[in-house]
């Protein structure tokens, strides 16, 4: 079984894999994960006994963004087959039964590989193949590459799956919670010194954090001694968004009141310090790994509509809501919501309880590991 990933950095589909490979049964698959660079991901692989093969890709090709898209990223490896050729001798080496790529790029690069060896092809999508969310001649191209190509598709969310249209046998595993990202105690939702208002992911106009920004300055008029807290740095060219958030904290006040932490290894230190996780993407989130990573350690939550936040977080019928949710972008109706986690802590925490027990039984990931184990015996056959 070779998994591909273009990557070696850590994101969110690499942590998930990182979390699946931790669990997947070794005496019904024999994964391999074939990366194009070295990075902090093969490390973190290796440290838990994972087999990692390195085949080096033209860092023109393996570093572009989603506003090129892997369409020209197509082109450019169509051009360079030397890689191919590599590639394809390091999995014909390995002998693979299976590809499994997980990531656009990978899934792209993959497709004459899997065929020259004439190997069943799994693609493994974290992202929605929206327009929304990636150039419209990608989407055209992943879309009718999902119909005809692959022998099977997981994704990671039903809000995934919807925007591959007649993809064939798309399964849904949803990145799953270790054991340890689950909490098994109460919590307190005021620590000493006030409410502390946290959101954890890479800075970028999609994530939302300058929506939380501008909301502060409504809760902070309100409940000034509430901090913020955003937990991420900069990556795929988000340089000058970080330099718009400081700017804009600057002209709004707050830059007594907000914390740019930077990027953190393991995020629960800073959940165990939050009062509400907060989740403002601008645009849908394939899944929202941080919404259910919030849960699991019992942070009342609140989020943003859309994608695959809506599997994520129950809200109706009353009395049994598991967080909260707001449109997106709308930063009035984003304060409103965190000052109701903070001036109704014992509705809140109630949320959150209920929320840790759902995200425990639905998104636990043994379940996600048999899904994607199923999938690829299915494949071999």
């Amino acid at each position: 079984m070779a998994i591909l990933d273009h990557t070696a950095e850590l994101g969110g589909a690499e942590l998930a894999l990182l979390r699946l490979l931790e669990v997947v049964d070794r005496e019904r698959v024999e994964p391999v994960v074939v990366l194009f660079s070295s990075g902090p991901l093969e490390e973190r692989l290796q440290r838990v006994g994972q087999r990692v093969v390195v085949v080096p890709l033209d860092p023109r090709v393996r570093d572009m963004g989603r506003a090129v898209g892997p369409l020209s990223a197509l082109r450019r490896a169509a051009s360079g087959a030397a890689f191919l050729h590599r590639l394809a001798a390091s999995l014909r080496a390995l002998d693979v039964d299976v590809v499994h790529s997980t990531s656009l790029k990978a899934d792209l690069l993959a497709i004459p590989v899997a065929l020259l060896l004439r190997k069943p092809l799994v693609w493994h999508v974290h992202d929605r193949i929206a327009e929304d969310y990636l150039p419209f001649r990608t989407v055209r191209l992943l879309r009718f590459l999902a119909r005809r190509v692959p022998h099977a598709v997981v994704v990671n969310s039903e809000a995934t799956a919807a925007t591959l249209p007649g993809a064939r046998r798309p399964t849904v595993a949803y990145p799953g919670l270790s054991s340890e990202q689950v909490a098994h105690s109460g919590r307190r939702l005021q620590p000493e010194g006030g409410p502390v208002v946290g959101m954890v992911g890479r800075l970028s106009p999609t994530k939302g954090q300058l929506v939380l920004v501008r909301a502060a300055r409504h809760v902070v008029d309100v409940r000034p001694t509430t901090r913020f807290r955003l937990v991420g740095s900069a990556a795929f060219g988000a340089a000058d968004y970080e330099r718009e958030l400081r700017s804009e904290i600057g002209r709004l006040g707050l830059e007594a009141d907000i914390d740019l932490v930077g990027f953190v290894d393991d995020p629960r230190g800073e959940l165990e310090a939050m009062s509400v996780c907060v989740h403002a993407s601008t645009v849908p989130e394939p899944f929202g790994q941080v919404v259910t990573e919030a849960m699991g350690w019992g942070v009342p939550v609140v989020a943003t509509r859309g994608g695959g936040v809506d599997e994520i977080v129950r809200t109706s019928p009353r009395g049994s809501e598991t967080g909260l949710l707001v449109d997106a972008g709308d930063e009035q109706a984003l304060a409103l919501a965190v000052l109701d986690v903070i001036d109704r802590p014992a509705e809140a925490l109630a949320r959150a309880s209920r929320a840790l027990a759902d995200v425990a039984d639905r998104f636990g990931i043994e379940r996600s590991a048999e899904t994607v184990t199923g999938v690829w015996e299915e494949a071999a056959l």
